[in-house]
Parts: structure tokens; C-alpha cells; sequence
């Protein structure tokens, strides 16, 4: 088993220290959120700037950077929901994610992350109503 980390596990790292020394200024986190969202090319743009669309929309969830990719926080400070880029990673697919915070639990078996590659209008009914869940009251 290698104990090498790869240069982006090195640099999902160096932008976890990052987001620890940045300020907790609401408009300083939500700034790095959209200039995470910027930064990506491509399909993965289009879906972070949509993921980012709908919560805002939808949520009262605040946003940040974590491990240099968009998320989503509730009222604690507690990651709701995240966006991860499939280039980022070298993937076929981007990734949304939520959070043990996320309101979610269906029984004792449930999915808390989703491969997208794509996001029709059918797909955006059906996060909508995943990001209502995640913040309702359990």
C-alpha cells in the first residue's frame, strides 16, 4: 500500500487548510464558492453553477469551499450537500453529495451521493426535492 498522497489528494489538502486560515465572512465563503465554480471547464461547470442555482433557490443552506469544491452548509457550519468535478479527479462523472446532516434517512438503506453527468429538467425536480428533504426537520 503506497503511503504517497497523489497531486490531487496534495491539493484537495492544501485547499482544506486554506478554507481552516479564510475568513468566515458569509460573502467571503460564498466568493469562493463561485470562484471554485469558475474555475471548472465544461460539463462540470454547468452542473456546479446549477446545484449552486437550486440551493440557493431553494435552501436557506450558506455557501462555502470544501476541499476546494462548492458545498453547502446549514445553520452550524455542517455540510449539507457537495459538488465534486469529475476533472478534478480524473472521472467519467461529477458528484453530488450529502452529508450525514442531511436529512435523508430512508429506513435503514439510502443513497447520499449521486453520479451526474447530466442534469435534465426531470433530474432538477428530483434534486429540488432531495435539497428540501436534506434541510427539513427529521
Amino acid at each position: 500500500m503506497s503511503t504517497t498522497f497523489s497531486k490531487e489528494e496534495k491539493a484537495a489538502m492544501r485547499a482544506a487548510a486554506a478554507e481552516a486560515k479564510a475568513s468566515k465572512a458569509a460573502a467571503d465563503l460564498e466568493a469562493a464558492c463561485l470562484a471554485a465554480i469558475r474555475e471548472m471547464t465544461g460539463t462540470d461547470k454547468e452542473l456546479a453553477e446549477t446545484l449552486h442555482e437550486l440551493v440557493k433557490k431553494h435552501t436557506s443552506l450558506g455557501a462555502k469551499t470544501w476541499y476546494g469544491m462548492p458545498a453547502y452548509t446549514n445553520a452550524e457550519g455542517k455540510v449539507v450537500v457537495f459538488f465534486q468535478s469529475a476533472a478534478k479527479f480524473k472521472v467519467r462523472y461529477a458528484t453530488i453529495g450529502f452529508q450525514p446532516d442531511a436529512n435523508l434517512d430512508d429506513g435503514n438503506f439510502w443513497p447520499s451521493s449521486y453520479a451526474v453527468t447530466k442534469l435534465t429538467a426531470d433530474d432538477k425536480k428530483q434534486l429540488v426535492q432531495l435539497l428540501k428533504k436534506a434541510v427539513s426537520q427529521a
